[in-house]
């Protein structure tokens, strides 16, 4: 599943369940928050290492490599942060 079928099924998900608390729904809000900002960034970082890899595949050199990996592996690392705070959630709500 795709990060914005995933944020779409979980908002849909969210909206149909009466049983919910408010402040539930404000976690989980400020967790798909977080999920979309993720989302563009690993987008962002991706576009790039596409561009670095164009250009290495070209002879060229790429000075900055290290730092966009990084923001990679940082916006990964959100994400799946993110995403594990979901998970958990719904386990406890389900236990």
């Amino acid at each position: 599943m795709s990060i914005a079928g995933f944020l779409a099924h979980s908002a849909l998900a969210a909206a149909r369940d009466q049983t919910r608390t408010a402040a539930a729904i404000a976690a989980d809000h400020d967790i798909l928050t977080e999920l979309f900002a993720t989302g563009r960034k690993l987008g962002w970082a991706g576009s790039n290492l596409n561009q670095m890899t164009k250009t290495l595949n070209s002879g060229g050199d790429v000075a900055h490599i290290e730092e966009t990996l990084a923001d990679v592996r940082r916006a990964a690392t959100a994400t799946r942060a993110a995403v594990e705070r979901i998970n958990n959630r719904q386990k406890d709500e389900t236990a």
